[in-house]
């Protein structure tokens, strides 16, 4: 194991046991007696529907918070490079007037 990754290991190992206990599914538990099993695994099934349907409703928010960030880079990308072909155009400009001054003050050093 490389030697950077041990302080990541050493601050991370304190907490795993809190990170299992929150990832831990909080569904309904089998009972032992197996009258209660069918009403418990319903149970179970209810909230397995649920979670996914919440699941579903959040996938579809982050896939149209997604969608927006992606417009949003694409209309940075776009205007980032209008400001480049802009200054590109000015930095040519700014190159042909300096070399057109330079050889002005030559021409003037030399007569």
């Amino acid at each position: 194991m490389p030697t950077w990754l041990w302080p990541a290991v050493k601050l991370i190992l304190p907490h795993v046991g809190n990170i299992v206990a929150a990832a831990k599914p909080a569904f309904t538990r089998k009972a032992g007696d197996p009258a209660e099993q069918a009403g418990v695994v319903q149970q179970q099934i209810a909230e397995l529907q649920a979670a996914a349907s919440q699941n579903a409703a959040h996938i579809k928010e982050l896939a149209e918070q997604l969608r927006l960030t992606v417009a949003a880079l694409e209309q940075g990308a776009v205007d980032t490079e209008k400001r480049m072909r802009r200054a590109s155009t000015l930095s040519m400009s700014a190159l042909v007037i300096a070399v057109l001054a330079a050889g002005l003050a030559l021409y003037a050093a030399t007569t």
